[in-house]
């Protein structure tokens, strides 16, 4: 894959997440794709920041969407290579302060399948 496809689908991403579309967002991930968040270390320690597969990223998601209705990504830059696409973002919510986010999406055969978040 170019990197520009690579992009494109970073660019679906943040299209699905930002409209808290759950199908659309996993149609986007391998069946056995991994998902590393500091987020998920807090909220949910015994996975040690670690979840695997659809059915995890699903309940991960859906419980965020449900905390926070009013969260949305304002994408700052993309950095891709013919692997990984680097994500440069700003996290909103509501009523709590922006924080800059850094996600890598690495992608195999047009599919992600482990993503890594850190927070700035």
């Amino acid at each position: 894959m170019t990197p520009q496809d690579l992009k494109n689908i970073a660019n679906l991403w943040f299209k699905a997440f930002n409209e808290q579309n759950l199908d659309d967002l996993l149609s986007l991930y391998d069946e056995s794709a991994q998902h590393y968040s500091p987020k998920l270390k807090i909220r949910e320690p015994e996975t040690n920041g670690l979840i695997q597969g659809k059915d995890a990223l699903r309940n991960w998601w859906k419980d965020c969407f449900e905390r926070l209705p009013t969260l949305r990504y304002q994408v700052n830059k993309l950095t891709s290579d013919s692997e990984q696409v680097f994500m440069e973002y700003t996290r909103k919510v509501k009523g709590e302060e922006d924080m800059e986010i850094g996600e890598v999406l690495e992608i195999k055969n047009g599919k992600i399948v482990f993503s890594r978040v850190y927070h700035g």
